[in-house]
């Protein structure tokens, strides 16, 4: 381990083998509802990997919570409560919504902690008839594609304990923001916002949403491995989603596997590469814990910011 480095850094074994002996509090029909597409992932890389991480995060919520009640002493004002916010990056396909599923169970699985909420960031892209309007409908998941003034003024309500707070919800198959439905957030002790904006800043505005994090995690993994996650994706997605009629993508679902494999080929490469070469990677450095997955999406190595 390099002394001087920013970050402790660990390998699957040393990461795990303080934790061998704890239960794991997930049974296997709900680890399976949990998994993304295409995310070859198994319960034992939840107990190597995610289960010594959520013991991390509770010691920090723990500290959290503390010096919360501390404050209200030193300061006679009993403040409303502010949840724990955790802050989960990365690029598309490469494993986040699954990572911060399976970190919002283990979590609440912890009785200092029972209420985990879960919110990603596709609700704040603009709807679909305004990137119209904007031209820039080819850049969806690009910053210039989020409302970020909605995003910034929602995760500061959470932040500062108001009650009751509704987050719009995106739906995949639509590709659009739903009008008729809204998901509640009211007070958790711990809210995690997904998103491959979530650590971006924007070098005109005064804060940034990771301003408002408590603890932050960027998913990691080569480009070319993430190029090949995205593709199989696409593939399994041509199978299944694409099928249905209402689907925005329906149109892709009689593509040949030879055509699909072009296609998503050519997305990825003027679109989703772009992003992740100009917007999503060099965020990866102000992550509190960076998560390395290799070719198999088994993550091995976990950097820790000292």
């Amino acid at each position: 381990m390099n002394t001087y480095s920013p970050y402790y850094t660990f390998d699957r074994k040393d990461w795990k083998v303080a934790h061998e002996d704890s239960p794991l509090p997930l049974t296997e029909e709900e680890f399976e509802r949990l998994k993304g597409l295409n995310e070859k992932i198994s319960l034992r890389e939840v107990r190597d990997i995610y289960l010594p991480l959520t013991r991390l995060i509770h010691l920090y919520v723990s500290a959290f919570q503390q010096l919360q009640e501390k404050m209200n002493t030193f300061t006679g004002i009993r403040a409303p409560k502010s949840p724990y916010i955790i802050g989960i990056a990365g690029s598309v396909a490469v494993g986040k919504s699954t990572t911060a599923r399976l970190l919002q169970t283990l979590l609440s699985r912890w009785q200092e902690h029972p209420r985990v909420d879960l919110v990603t960031t596709d609700g704040f892209l603009y709807p679909n008839r305004v990137l119209e309007e904007k031209g820039i409908m080819n850049k969806k998941g690009f910053p210039e594609s989020y409302d970020i003034k909605k995003l910034m003024q929602f995760i500061s309500s959470v932040k500062s304990g108001q009650p009751a707070l509704k987050a719009p919800v995106y739906s995949h198959l639509a590709y659009d923001i739903l009008t008729d439905e809204e998901q509640l957030i009211d007070q958790p002790d711990i809210l995690i916002l997904e998103g491959i904006n979530v650590l971006q800043v924007n070098t005109e505005a005064p804060v940034f949403i990771s301003d408002f994090f408590d603890f932050s995690i960027y998913i990691d993994a080569e480009e070319q491995d993430i190029r090949s996650w995205y593709i199989e994706r696409y593939q399994l997605l041509r199978d299944t989603a694409f099928q249905d009629p209402r689907s925005y993508f329906h149109k892709f679902a009689s593509l040949s596997e030879e055509e699909a494999v072009q296609n998503a080929s050519e997305i990825w490469r003027t679109i989703n590469l772009k992003n992740l070469m100009e917007n999503i990677l060099p965020t990866k450095a102000r992550a509190k814990l960076i998560l390395k997955k290799g070719p198999d999406h088994q993550i091995q190595q976990v950097l820790l910011r000292k």
